[in-house]
């Protein structure tokens, strides 16, 4: 298959109606503080084993078109012994893998951060699609005061979303682009829009100059909230204002949204996107990526023992499901009993 073959495939398969995209992707540090508020010390067996259970729950392709790995996950066989990415492939599930390296403080700009890992990340990608990956995964961020993100920031994080979205489409792999507007502070809704539009216009001024085709990328943003130390806006309230800001920005030839949820909880994250679907057709599918607001329960449920396992596969279930239903707008907070 042509490298444009093998990329129209892969976004057909992931935009799927009542289906998204699980981020199973934390790193060390994140898994471990998520793991030890359920009482786990994070060890790599540990979480073969938590990410072994989640990933075979019976039935979970019916509401997860793939799932963002680990690079370490995606090198390792499941309980079963099944290599992982042939595990997700078997319920129809698209493999893909985090690529970015972390992030770091911006010289000359303080506050801001950038990310890196672009230097041989060729390399790195050729790796991971012979592991069978055929998705990957970029995230930046950027921090909102009354002075942040500054422009050195937005322009110098849109420059490595659009290198990065570049590279992977040569070789054949569907770049998710994720330019993160943290949910961190006390700022409004208004701030929130206001830097979420410029983030986003730059991003895709980025993306042309590098050529990047937006038929074959998905883009993974933060909704329009208030900052966390603020009073929380409804669901509608978000709706309205997420996708005023990106009807606006984003072009309509990117087929897929996919949310991230970024510090809401598992009911919010839901709520808001499902109150984003009712608000009629739009130019592109809205869907989820969500990472703690899918595996937070099922992280609960199995606590570091196997016997659990079939527990967390049903409080992943459970969720994937719900966000299926947000996705096609039908969901409410009954379906939650």
């Amino acid at each position: 298959m042509s490298i444009q073959g093998e990329l129209a495939a892969t976004i057909e398969d992931l935009i799927q109606p009542g289906q998204g995209i699980l981020a199973a992707d934390e790193s060390h540090p994140t898994i471990a503080k998520r793991f030890t508020a359920v009482g786990v010390e994070s060890s790599e067996e540990k979480r073969r084993e938590y990410r072994s259970l989640i990933l075979s729950a019976p039935g979970l392709g019916e509401f997860i078109s793939g799932v963002i790995l680990f690079e370490e996950t995606l090198g390792q066989n499941s309980l079963d012994d099944i290599p992982i990415p042939q595990l997700l492939e078997n319920q129809r599930i698209v493999p893909g893998i985090k690529v970015d390296k972390g992030k770091k403080p911006l010289i000359n700009a303080p506050g801001d951060e950038i990310t890196f890992g672009l230097d041989g990340l060729d390399d790195r990608l050729e790796i991971f699609k012979n592991r069978g990956a055929r998705f990957a995964k970029w995230r930046d961020v950027f921090h909102i005061s009354d002075t942040l993100p500054s422009r050195q920031a937005v322009e110098a994080n849109a420059e490595v979303l659009a290198r990065y979205a570049a590279l992977c489409q040569s070789m054949g792999i569907v770049p998710i682009v994720e330019p993160e507007v943290l949910i961190d502070g006390g700022h409004s809704i208004d701030r929130c829009a206001d830097v979420s539009k410029t983030v986003l216009r730059e991003v895709f001024i980025a993306l042309a100059r590098h050529r990047v085709q937006l038929e074959h990328m998905i883009l993974k943003p933060s909704m329009v909230t208030p900052g966390k130390e603020s009073a929380k806006a409804t669901p509608e309230e978000v709706a309205e204002a997420t996708i005023s800001v990106f009807r606006q920005v984003v072009p309509a030839a990117v087929p897929g949204i996919n949310f991230l949820s970024g510090g809401q909880t598992p009911e919010e994250a839901t709520l808001n996107l499902n109150a984003m679907n009712c608000l009629g057709n739009q130019p592109w599918a809205l869907s989820f990526s969500y990472g703690r607001a899918l595996q937070e329960p099922a992280q609960k449920a199995w606590a570091g023992r196997l016997e659990n396992g079939p527990a967390a596969q049903e409080a992943i279930l459970k969720r994937a499901r719900l966000n299926g239903a947000a996705r096609a707008g039908t969901y409410s907070p009954e379906m939650e009993a």
